[in-house]
């Protein structure tokens, strides 16, 4: 598969560089989640699902009907010694290879789903395999289609109930995923024409990790994201510029009203978009 912008429209106003769509665990197609962008009054967004770009093509046809940006990209699960950190891949041109690694990465998904469901019911939460997989619809399987399974059988109540209690890390039912190192991560990102950006980094953005993220040939960081304090933004902002890499942020939406989480919220400018463009065109020539 090859991934293209759907536009190279100058860039204006506000953008959102970090989206889900069902594709992998958002609550909208791919196309919805254009939609939603173009009322939010957006310029661009980027489709950044779990391990896979199967929502690029639905987006990037649904932004060009619309006069709304796609920017193809990506959201790699990878470990940092044995700390999970998520790596955005932004502005795919290639996704050949990257996609190979992607299929594996979610059959080991759907492993990983069999594994969870198998605690569960050792826990007594009689939750079954192909519940968990229709609410995937199809889409890279992750810990929200088993926690919406639980939700629709009454086993949690919410979201946080079902990772407090189950899911999340440390949890009785939480299984790790399998390891793909963060320089690995990178190397895809950049083997399929992308920018690669760490996500949403919060407190744990000092400048020892961020410098150690450079080494690795990290492109930039998610400097505005809900999860990021004031301080947290200022911190990585000035980071950013120290290092010479790009500004990028988002939502991180997956299409459900969440609070912060709310498409087009973090008021990131186009200009941070027209900055990655720079990068992308400087890497190309």
């Amino acid at each position: 598969m090859t991934a293209t912008d759907s536009t190279r429209l100058t860039p204006s106003g506000f953008v959102d560089l970090h989206v889900h769509s069902t594709a992998s665990d958002g609550s909208r197609s791919p196309t919805d989640v254009v939609a939603a962008a173009k009322r939010a009054g957006l310029s661009a967004i980027a489709l950044t699902d779990h391990d896979t770009v199967a929502g690029i093509s639905d987006a990037t046809q649904a932004g060009l009907a619309l006069g709304v940006r796609v920017v193809p990209g990506v959201e790699l699960s990878a470990v940092e010694e044995d700390v999970e950190t998520h790596i955005l891949g932004l502005h795919l041109s290639d996704t050949r290879e990257l996609e190979a690694t992607l299929t594996g990465l979610r059959e080991m998904r759907r492993t990983r789903a069999e594994r969870i469901v198998q605690r569960l019911n050792d826990l007594g939460v009689r939750v079954e395999l192909w519940a968990v997989l229709e609410q995937a619809a199809g889409g890279a399987i992750g810990r929200p289609h088993i926690a919406r399974a639980m939700i629709a059988e009454g086993w949690a109540v919410d979201f946080r109930d079902a990772f407090d209690r189950y899911l999340g890390n440390g949890r009785p039912a939480y299984v790790a995923k399998d390891r793909l190192a963060v320089v690995d991560a990178i190397t895809l990102i950049h083997r399929a024409g992308g920018l690669a950006v760490l996500a949403h980094p919060g407190a744990g953005g000092t400048r020892e990790r961020i410098e150690a993220f450079v080494r690795d040939g990290i492109d930039g960081v998610e400097v505005r994201h809900p999860g990021h304090s004031t301080e947290d933004i200022a911190r990585l902002g000035a980071l950013v510029d120290h290092f010479g890499l790009v500004p990028s942020g988002g939502s991180d939406w997956h299409g459900a009203p969440d609070g912060a989480r709310t498409l087009g919220t973090m008021r990131v400018p186009a200009e941070w978009l027209a900055r990655q463009d720079g990068r992308v065109q400087a890497r190309a020539a």
